[in-house]
């Protein structure tokens, strides 16, 4: 037994000094026979609104894996408040979105359905549970919430009055992503469209939209995970979220 914590996991108990969580099979599972720790190693615990605690495993056996939250390793602090709208892509790549977005601190993903889009089926569920791996991962004390994917059209219709949309376009004169983010403060998000572009009749109904805020990432045609990638990395460099 040492002090040292050999694992980092996302839970839904509540999580106070001296409380108990009792984990999921899955996680019990990766505890015991994965990283094969013991009662009496440390863990630390996060649930997205309590903080992050360190804890002990109190009970490890077949059927159960007990731990006891011994002491607050940091508090929890505002949640991430950049959204992220993106067309899904292929399996694989479209996993790739979620993790890298989760680290670059989108606080929600938004699947959206457009005329070009590869996949018309989207697993938030899975996409989900990919979100909290990498949030384990990377630190972050909560998990960005995945909604449900919805077409382009009741995207737009039920767009928040508050928010700014970052729309990435391309082959189009537009201010760089860089400028336009360190002019406008408040709630925002970035939509990215689909390999194949938005067509041209999204491209109307999308600019008709008062919060939209066209932005370039540069002179090259971009994937859609690296646009999704870069910017956020730019807005993250310059909200420090």
């Amino acid at each position: 037994m040492t002090d040292a914590i050999k694992a980092r996991l996302y839970v839904t108990d509540a999580l106070s000094i001296g409380g108990t969580v009792a984990l999921d099979d899955d996680q019990a599972h990766y505890l015991r026979h994965v990283l094969r720790l013991a009662p009496g190693d440390a863990v630390a615990l996060f649930n997205g609104h309590d903080g992050e605690f360190r804890a002990v495993i109190a009970e490890a056996g077949k059927k159960a894996c007990r731990l006891t939250v011994e002491a607050l390793l940091r508090p929890q602090g505002p949640p991430a408040d950049l959204w992220l709208c993106f067309a899904p892509i292929k399996q694989g790549r479209i996993e790739m979105i979620v993790e890298k977005a989760t680290e670059l601190g989108a606080g929600r993903l938004l699947p959206v359905i457009t005329r070009r889009v590869q996949m018309q089926k989207v697993n938030a569920e899975r996409l989900f549970a990919h979100a909290r791996e990498a949030a384990e991962q990377c630190e972050r004390l909560d998990v960005p919430a995945v909604a449900a994917a919805v077409t382009l059209e009741t995207l737009l219709a039920d767009w928040p009055a508050d928010r700014r949309l970052f729309v990435c376009v391309e082959r189009a004169e537009a201010l760089s992503l860089l400028a336009a983010a360190q002019a406008v403060t408040g709630p925002c998000a970035l939509l990215i469209g689909p390999e194949g572009g938005f067509a041209p009749e999204e491209l109307a109904r999308i600019a008709a939209l008062p919060q939209v805020v066209p932005v370039s990432l540069g002179p090259r045609i971009l994937r859609a995970e690296t646009a999704a990638i870069a910017a956020l990395a730019i807005l993250q460099s310059v909200r420090q979220n």
